[in-house]
């Protein structure tokens, strides 16, 4: 007997990052604001990954309500060679999920991996927990999801 995926419809702020992902000929589903990545998990539409260490969740502070999977780990932040098993061991293939980081990068290089790996639609939220460095080198002045002043919690 073989399986059938259900089909499940995107959420529609998913279907468009799905098409910029293509256009921009992205190696995952695409990305998405920090802003529409909470309104996705509040709704139950998609699943938040925050890819950060243990220690910056710990220590700089973490949305309420998400799963981890490290991407990498230590100070070094040595790339964790179990990420994709440890992922799939919290959410399922074809789940929709956002993966979160400090600022967009490292969770950009873990929705590659995870596609590659044949998770189907995983995204990235843009600008990350903290956001991008400015001119000061200070991050969370002008991007990130704090700055967007969306809801987090610390240890």
């Amino acid at each position: 007997m073989s399986a059938v995926l259900e089909e499940v419809v995107l959420h529609p702020a998913l279907q468009e990052a799905q098409a910029q992902a293509a256009e921009l000929g992205l190696p995952f589903a695409g990305s998405v604001s920090p802003q529409q990545a909470w309104a996705l998990h509040q709704a139950g539409q998609a699943r938040i990954v925050d890819v950060r260490t243990a220690e910056e969740r710990k220590f700089v502070g973490q949305v309420p309500g998400t799963l981890h999977v490290a991407w990498a780990t230590g100070t070094a932040l040595t790339r964790n060679p179990r990420f994709v098993r440890e992922l799939e061991a919290k959410v399922g293939r074809h789940d929709p999920v956002l993966l979160l980081c400090r600022s967009g990068k490292r969770s950009a290089l873990a929705a590659e991996a995870a596609a590659k790996a044949g998770f189907t639609r995983v995204f990235n939220i843009r600008e990350g927990f903290e956001g991008e460095l400015n001119d000061a080198q200070q991050r969370g002045t002008a991007d990130g999801w704090r700055y967007q002043g969306l809801p987090w919690q610390q240890d």
